[in-house]
């Protein structure tokens, strides 16, 4: 069984900062895939951000290429989400999510059967 906590989420300014965590439990993280997505009020839940566990291999949608940058611990078991220069468009409920076998990279939520609970991240112009 995998479970996911996020933390990290918060009020910033535009142009500010955060960083997220997703601390992971279960075993063997080596061919995890391990995603961050995020939801926007009214809006459905989009891809932001992947690595694979293994090789560290990093994806990013364009919307955050450039800003954000996803990185992983594996001494802490933990997902970083480091989001830089912030956007008010960047307001959402990011949530992470995890593939354990990590084959394939998708884009859409529908492939992840594991997720944490969510943090909101407000950014105020």
């Amino acid at each position: 069984q995998v479970q996911l906590v996020e933390s990290g989420g918060g009020l910033v300014q535009a142009g500010g900062s955060l960083r997220l965590s997703c601390a992971a439990s279960g075993r063997s993280f080596s061919n995890y895939l391990m995603v961050w997505f995020r939801q926007a009020p009214g809006k459905e839940r989009e891809f932001a951000a992947a690595i694979r566990w293994g090789t560290g291999t990093t994806y990013y949608d364009n919307s955050v290429k450039g800003r954000f940058t996803i990185s992983r611990d594996n001494a802490k078991n933990t997902v970083y989400l480091q989001m830089n220069s912030l956007k008010p468009e960047d307001t959402a409920v990011y949530y992470c999510a995890a593939d354990p076998n990590g084959s394939y990279f998708y884009t859409g939520d529908r492939a992840y059967d594991y997720w944490g609970q969510g943090t909101q991240v407000t950014v105020s112009s």
